[in-house]
């Protein structure tokens, strides 16, 4: 049991002597001491001579606080990229947090918020920088690294995912099963049902309002696909589809049969299962 004298440095009135443990805290240019409970410890009439403490913020573990062999960057230098988790590429690749979270909670957020799948796949700095809260530099970064893994993939087909299926959608999907907000997503395939591109269309609720034909059929325009495939998840759990589901799927059919891009499936993901608006 440590005994401590209150003093408030406002003041310079010192107390009686306190003989409990209790942890000072400054703020305000006052010292304040507090018990485990968290309770102010001075005696009574003291209450007008000094403020009562707060509780201290929770202390966010940051990259320095790691050991020197854990943190990302070292650990890939030491033991090469296939030792590091996502969030730790990821870490790597941004260097550096920012004034409102640091480096740790950032690559967790941004992975949590947006999937590993979904995240690479972005294709535009500034709307990517807005859904997530990050600065522009952040987003450009992100979306340099996914457009140098889709370059290098190209010169290869092995091992293209094949997209026939619901059930083939919802296994590629994986990692939007869990997400917290809605994501639609649009998979482009070729003739044979090939993956030719990936891309997030929007977070938020699915409305005929917000999700315009052309922000779905750009892409596939511009990768030159035969057809779309959309996918979004519901949080919620509920798998069963909303009128807005239906009314976006039946307005982009449409849309696509104009154009000539076929809209073969609309799958809707929950984090166990999947459902499919037929399209016919």
């Amino acid at each position: 049991m440590t005994t401590k004298t209150l003093r408030s440095r406002a003041t310079s009135q010192a107390s009686p002597a306190l003989t409990s443990t209790v942890v000072p805290y400054t703020q305000l240019n006052s010292v304040y001491f507090i018990d485990e409970k968290e309770e102010f410890c001075g005696q009574k009439g003291d209450e007008g001579l000094y403020d009562y403490a707060q509780k201290p913020k929770q202390y966010e573990l940051t990259i320095h606080d790691l050991p020197s062999e854990e943190r990302p960057r070292e650990k890939l230098v030491e033991h090469g990229p296939g030792a590091l988790s996502i969030d730790e590429l990821l870490a790597v690749i941004l260097v550096t947090g920012t004034k409102k979270e640091n480096l740790l909670q950032m690559t967790n957020r941004i992975l949590k918020e947006y999937g590993e799948k979904s995240i690479l796949s972005a294709t535009d700095v500034k709307t990517l920088a807005e859904d997530l809260d990050i600065p522009e530099v952040k987003a450009a970064q992100i979306i340099a690294c996914g457009e140098l893994g889709r370059r290098f993939h190209k010169k290869s087909k092995n091992g293209v995912p094949v997209l026939r299926t619901a059930e083939d959608v919802f296994a590629y999907t994986i990692d939007m099963r869990n997400l917290s907000k809605e994501h639609l997503r649009g998979l482009y395939v070729n003739a044979h049902y090939q993956l030719v591109h990936d891309e997030v269309i929007s977070i938020g609720t699915v409305d005929a309002n917000i999700v315009h034909p052309r922000e779905v059929f750009r892409p596939a325009l511009a990768y030159a696909a035969a057809a779309v495939i959309l996918v979004h998840n519901h949080p919620s759990g509920n798998i069963r589809p909303s009128d807005a589901d239906l009314q976006v799927t039946k307005q982009l059919k449409e849309a696509g049969r104009l154009i000539g891009i076929d809209l073969i499936d609309h799958v809707i993901i929950t984090s166990e299962t999947y459902t499919s608006i037929h399209l016919s």
